[in-house]
């Protein structure tokens, strides 16, 4: 009898789901949390010996933060623990994990994989999260409304992680903290929040697990709404290596809106001015929704926001792995117990009504450089959404010691064996890098020179070419 490939990974994936065990840890020193997971479920990493874990971290009643765990293909007895996030807010992880650098991409009959070899498994362990809870496979109760209640509970969650058995010995690794997109949110404002609680753990306030960053990634950020708002502007004018996106109309339009009284500069400089104030959360919104409408969708058009070089909707990088997601025997291999959803509108919305996009991450971001944290802040430099121009004005207006050496250092390509792959900069522990010729989900496009940056990075060392 003949049997397709198709029809072999079902039955495989049958037997997988039909002989997993399910294990459970509750905390010793917290009520109602628990972590749940199943081991080595056979789905994605195939790598003869490459331990993985997926599932969840219950951080409270009907509050599920899923997790999917991969150990380092090589010595994942001492390599580091890097998670990585995706933004949003409301996007799931799987997005990095299975379109940017993730063991495995999904086959176009979206019920097969094919073990990727530029994962970034190749050289740490690898954790992924879908955060907040109703993001991906996340589910419960979803109270977080902003980036900063977003830390307090991604704290929670790892405080159980790393208190579990299953993640005890990674709790000494280097810890890399890898994010994206509404990564330039998060980024900053989980390591500041990570650091105030170490060192209230440190003075006994607090019981807990230290959490020791020691290098951040942000890929396509957005930091400063004020800065990156003019940058679509600057962005569609001339697009370094593009030309220009817009015709003279739109940019003119654009202008007009951005510089005129009670434009975006106005509306954000008084989201910037209200703080943290009750009136703030209606201010930032306006501000917000005025500048998507008259700065960010006129300098998109047609095209996709992720990659200038597409029309939207983009058919690369390709979405084969939402239908294997959707796979029953895939769920109940990996121990998923809802429907995923990519990126969730409830997460979102609930961010949108405190205007939490509207606000600057970019104080916190200077004093993690500052305190000489091991920093990459790097860009597709196709992407128009979070452009590589305003993450780059970004960075040069961040207070920190090595402001002006930054501004005054000049861009040199990096090359891997003899091909240009990137314009970068290097200042002691910081790092700026465009990406050439990738959008907004840089591991996608360039896969050998994002693992190449990312292992030095991991090495503690400036971009080099190679």
């Amino acid at each position: 009898m003949f049997l397709s490939l198709a029809w072999l990974s079902y039955l495989a994936l049958s037997v997988c789901a039909a002989t997993q065990v399910k294990h459970n840890f509750a905390s010793r020193i917290r009520k109602d949390v628990s972590l749940r997971f199943v081991k080595d479920s056979g789905i994605c990493e195939t790598t003869p010996g490459v331990h993985q874990m997926s599932g969840y971290v219950d951080i409270g009643p009907n509050m599920s933060i899923w997790f999917w765990f991969f150990e380092a293909r090589t010595s994942p007895e001492t390599a580091p623990f890097t998670l990585w996030i995706n933004g949003g807010p409301g996007c799931a992880s799987e997005i990095g994990l299975f379109q940017e650098n993730g063991p495995c991409k999904v086959n176009s009959d979206g019920q097969s994989t094919t073990l990727n070899p530029f994962s970034w498994n190749s050289v740490s362990n690898l954790i992924y999260v879908d955060q907040p809870i109703g993001t991906g496979f996340s589910f419960g109760t979803d109270t977080v409304n902003s980036t900063e209640s977003a830390a307090i509970q991604f704290w929670q969650a790892f405080q159980i992680l790393f208190e579990s058995g299953e993640f005890s010995a990674y709790r000494s690794r280097e810890f890399i903290f890898a994010t994206e997109s509404y990564g330039g949110h998060y980024g900053p404002a989980f390591v500041t929040y990570f650091d105030q609680q170490n060192e209230a753990i440190a003075k006994g306030e607090i019981k807990g697990v230290p959490i020791v960053v020691s290098a951040l990634l942000v890929n396509n950020g957005w930091y400063d709404p004020l800065i990156q708002n003019l940058a679509y502007l600057t962005f569609a004018t001339n697009a370094p290596g593009y030309g220009q996106l817009q015709n003279d109309t739109v940019l003119q339009r654009m202008n007009t809106t951005y510089f005129q009284p009670n434009g975006c500069l106005d509306q954000e400089q008084a989201c910037y001015d209200a703080g943290n104030s009750s009136a703030s959360d209606a201010i930032c919104m306006q501000a917000d929704n005025f500048c998507i409408e008259n700065l960010f969708i006129p300098a998109v058009g047609n095209r996709d926001s992720d990659d200038l070089r597409q029309t939207s909707p983009a058919s690369f990088p390709p979405e084969f792995y939402l239908k294997y997601l959707a796979l029953p025997d895939v769920k109940a291999a990996i121990g998923a117990e809802s429907n995923y959803s990519e990126c969730a509108n409830g997460p979102n919305g609930l961010f949108s009504r405190t205007g939490d996009d509207a606000r600057t991450w970019l104080p916190q971001l200077g004093a993690l450089a500052n305190s000489r944290l091991k920093i990459l802040i790097w860009a597709g430099d196709a992407d128009i959404n979070c452009n590589w121009l305003g993450g780059y004005a970004s960075v040069l207006a961040m207070d920190w010691y090595g402001k002006q050496r930054l501004a005054n250092t000049p861009f040199r390509n990096m090359t891997i064996d003899g091909a240009a792959v990137a314009a970068i900069k290097n200042v002691d522990n910081f790092s700026f890098a465009r990406v050439y010729e990738a959008g907004h989900e840089v591991p996608a496009f360039q896969p050998v020179a994002a693992l190449e940056i990312y292992k030095q990075v991991v090495a503690k060392e400036h971009l080099h070419s190679v």
